[in-house]
């Protein structure tokens, strides 16, 4: 069966690859695409390739006027919730790569899309090699105790921590044992340097230029430490095959699923 895809977000840095690694798939059609700075244009021409007679959507709403199996969200944090759920109420599963969502998004899109027997595939990072660096880390958490996430982008990066850095964070504190550091409320001086608590974890996110995205687990046990560490680099080529990946996959299961990881055995 060949999938039909929208792409929200199909004129930007990762929604463009993404958008061409589907116009390639044998097995998937593009059949509409969603991009406000360049709606009414033929998605094809905005690629740089041939015209294929699907206009660019200003809206999510005009795009789903088309029938479609499955959104892929690459917009911004502000835009992909209400893009969900817009996608879940007209019957289509989707393949979550925008970051910023909280964990209460995550309860209610997970809530919406079990009523509607749909599935949302999320992940902080489609990259393979991102996926194994959570997978690893998971791994290590069983047998360390101390853990830490630290995340790098550039300065104008718009959320804080990363996608990333966030699910990696979420996914250690369900198995992480017991810290051995001192609790943050029972510090001294300024608090905040400990960085943010997400789950049983802290994280410490840095943004200025000169970086493009990284991120660590760094674990320390007594007279050693171990850091687990993916640095991503200038193209988003890496993200295509783990998002078409998803997406071959998301109807596999009902509700929400998060972790590429989860996808590679």
């Amino acid at each position: 069966m060949t999938l039909r895809i929208i792409v929200a977000g199909a004129t930007g840095w990762t929604g463009s690859a993404v958008s061409k690694g589907v116009l390639d798939a044998e097995d998937m059609t593009l059949v509409g695409a969603v991009a406000r700075n360049a709606a009414g244009q033929d998605i094809g021409t905005v690629l740089g390739r041939e015209a294929i007679g699907i206009a660019v959507a200003e809206t999510l709403e005009e795009a789903l006027k088309e029938p479609c199996d499955i959104l892929i969200d690459y917009t911004k944090p502000h835009v992909v919730k209400g893009h969900v759920i817009t996608a879940l109420n007209n019957g289509v599963h989707v393949v979550i790569g925008t970051s910023g969502l909280t964990a209460e998004d995550f309860a209610e899109i997970e809530k919406l899309a079990l009523a509607k027997g749909l599935c949302v595939f999320a992940s902080g990072n489609y990259s393979i090699t991102a996926a194994l660096m959570t997978r690893f880390a998971l791994m290590a958490a069983k047998h360390v105790d101390d853990v830490e996430v630290i995340d790098y982008a550039s300065a104008k990066k718009p959320d804080t921590p990363s996608g990333t850095g966030r699910e990696l964070a979420e996914r250690l504190s369900a198995i992480r044992k017991p810290s051995n550091a001192k609790p943050v409320n029972e510090l001294s001086g300024a608090k905040e340097t400990r960085g943010a608590t997400i789950g049983a974890v802290q994280v410490h996110s840095v943004r200025m230029p000169g970086y493009l995205l990284s991120c660590e687990a760094v674990f320390g046990a007594p007279d050693e430490r171990l850091v687990i560490r993916h640095d991503a680099g200038t193209s988003a080529a890496p993200y295509v095959a783990g998002t078409l990946h998803a997406a071959r996959h998301v109807r596999d299961v009902k509700g929400l699923r998060r972790g590429l990881d989860q996808l590679l055995d």
